[in-house]
């Protein structure tokens, strides 16, 4: 479990921290943020990191996809 909260503790990190997320919503695979400013998030360093699969910015959503 401990893997996951790191993991979950650095992704709000580089989307421009707790601070820069206007709402957050999951589902199996994604977790979809509404950021105050998308400019913020630091989308290559997401994208490298373990347990991320893919960052897509779509519908005015900033979404991160994950590893089960």
């Amino acid at each position: 479990m401990k893997k996951y909260e790191e993991l979950a503790k650095n992704i709000v990190k580089h989307v421009g921290g707790e601070q820069n997320v206007i709402s957050l919503a999951h589902c199996i695979t994604r977790l979809r943020f509404k950021l105050k400013d998308e400019s913020k998030a630091d989308t290559d360093i997401l994208k490298q990191m373990d347990g991320v699969v893919t960052v897509i910015q779509s519908a005015g959503q900033y979404q991160v996809g994950h590893w089960q």
